[in-house]
């Protein structure tokens, strides 16, 4: 007697595979685990239920045009999951409850708490935008990255067998990078830490991060400066901070409008950001002994510090006295690239071990491998080397610029004394946005000084980054202007610049 075939017609139809696995063999997924998913994923959809069966593997096989073997795999991977029952001589089975697909009716979704919707409605009014693109402010020139350098650097130390760097490692930091760190800032920026005071984080924004909530009371009043970095205002902002905001000129941070009731004070004293000024050194001395007097800690966030070429550089302001009042930021997002997530800070003894464990629950640890890389850079001089050829560039860079747009007539601005972007304020009010699109058009993504403005409070009806009337005088930002990035300028782009910015404001 003739054996029954398993594709007897007693048998349900077996469920069409063409149609549930649309498969790509460019995918890197191999084939077999392309259809696991496509089929775990109807699965999920409720468009199968456990009452279906499949075709046999051959029958799969001639339908989707593969190997027996192929849908073999396939299959084994749904049976290792409990999703398949297969015997001998019978069409495999899925092994699922019925699924249905769930109904949106009376479904309550998630709702967040308290403290998340007051964070959300702060963060909104503090919401600024990253640029990217040609010139955008604050980046470096990624050619200048020194990329076959620093592949073999992650190629030696992958290839080594380090214990911390093939696991978890610490948290707080290479200890060999951070070696390297404190003798950097010790030589080059007159700070003397231990090692044990370094934190490395995935960059300043992590640093801002973790010493707000660390330092950070809801409702005690944070200063900085405006207009200001607003990436840290959103850190503060999240922490219940209140925020008041203290003017700056051109001898930086203005001190005397610092609030008496500040306990946190952020500050970017080496190249203002976005102004680019420096804070004078009788305002740094004031602003230490305002500090001290009143129990506020500051926040020295050294930006670009690296690219100051105008007049004698001055040590970091936490070099000054015992450095117990001042938590230093750096990172080597413009130095090297931001892609590469490192950052650093060091700490007053005192705020080391809750820092450290800050750091650790929030998961702020940055990649060991390219860790051990910076380290490596630094300790055989090759990282100092390179700061001093990109700065030269940037320089030269940053003169080009401002000398094509100071004979302008609608424009103001100053020769940069350092960093990677020259603030351009505009005489024109009412015309920054034009003035933006039009370089946005011609592939310019440049940022408008006006939304760096700091309010003083979440409910400001104009929250930072808001469009403004673009030619309306009345209803324009007292202070307007455009942050133009100069780290990758190209030889055409001074002139270039200075004619869209001629035609727009017809200066």
């Amino acid at each position: 007697m003739q054996k029954p075939s398993v594709s007897a017609s007693s048998d349900p139809a077996p469920v069409y595979l063409p149609a549930l696995c649309p498969l790509d063999p460019s995918r890197a997924e191999p084939l077999p685990v392309q259809i696991f998913l496509a089929l775990h994923a109807a699965m999920r959809a409720g468009r199968l239920r456990g009452d279906m069966t499949l075709p046999s593997s051959r029958e799969a096989a001639r339908s989707l045009g593969l190997s027996r073997s192929t849908l073999t795999s396939a299959y084994e991977l749904l049976r290792a999951e409990g999703l398949l029952d297969i015997r001998p001589g019978k069409r495999p089975k899925l092994c699922l409850p019925v699924i249905r697909p769930a109904s949106q009716e009376g479904h309550e979704p998630p709702t967040v708490s308290c403290r998340g919707r007051a964070a959300i409605q702060d963060l909104r009014a503090a919401s600024y935008r990253v640029t990217q693109g040609r010139l955008a402010p604050g980046m470096p020139d990624p050619d200048l990255f020194p990329a076959d350098l620093w592949a073999r650097l992650l190629r030696r130390h992958a290839r080594q067998d380090h214990g911390d760097s093939a696991g978890y490692g610490s948290y707080h930091g290479s200890a060999t990078l951070r070696d390297a760190i404190a003798v950097r800032l010790r030589s080059d920026r007159g700070l003397t830490v231990s090692p044990e005071q370094i934190l490395i984080t995935p960059g300043t924004q992590a640093s801002l991060t973790l010493i707000t909530q660390l330092m950070t009371d809801s409702g005690m009043t944070v200063a900085m400066e405006t207009p200001g970095y607003l990436g840290a205002r959103a850190a503060f902002l999240s922490a219940g901070a209140r925020i008041v905001p203290v003017p700056v000129d051109e001898d930086g941070f203005r001190v005397d409008a610092l609030p008496g009731t500040a306990r946190l004070i952020y500050i970017t004293p080496s190249n203002q950001f976005p102004l680019g000024v420096r804070m004078s050194l009788p305002r740094r001395l004031a602003l230490l002994a305002k500090a001290r007097a009143q129990g506020a800690l500051i926040l020295e966030d050294d930006y670009d510090s690296e690219f100051l070429w105008q007049g004698r550089e001055i040590a970091a302001l936490a070099a000054h006295g015992d450095g117990s009042g001042c938590v230093y930021l750096g990172s080597a997002s413009k130095t090297l690239l931001p892609g590469l997530r490192l950052g650093w800070m060091t700490l007053p003894e005192p705020l080391v071990a809750p820092a450290r464990a800050i750091h650790r629950n929030f998961g702020m640890a940055a990649n060991l491998h390219a860790q051990d890389a910076l380290a490596a850079l630094m300790q055989t001089g090759q990282y100092r080397a390179h700061l001093r050829r990109i700065a030269h560039i940037y320089s030269r860079n940053g003169q080009k610029l401002h000398e094509a747009l100071r004979a302008l007539d609608g424009v103001k601005t100053a020769p940069p004394s350092g960093g990677v972007q020259l603030c351009v304020g505009l005489r024109k009010r009412g015309y920054e946005i034009a003035c933006q699109e039009a370089l946005g058009r011609a592939g310019y993504r440049v940022g408008r000084l006006s939304a760096l403005h700091v309010p003083s409070d979440p409910d400001d009806s104009t929250p930072p980054g808001s469009a403004r009337q673009s030619h309306d005088p009345s209803s324009a930002s007292e202070d307007e202007g455009l942050i133009i990035g100069f780290a990758a300028l190209r030889a055409d782009d001074p002139a270039r610049i200075a004619e869209i910015l001629r035609r727009v404001l017809g200066a």
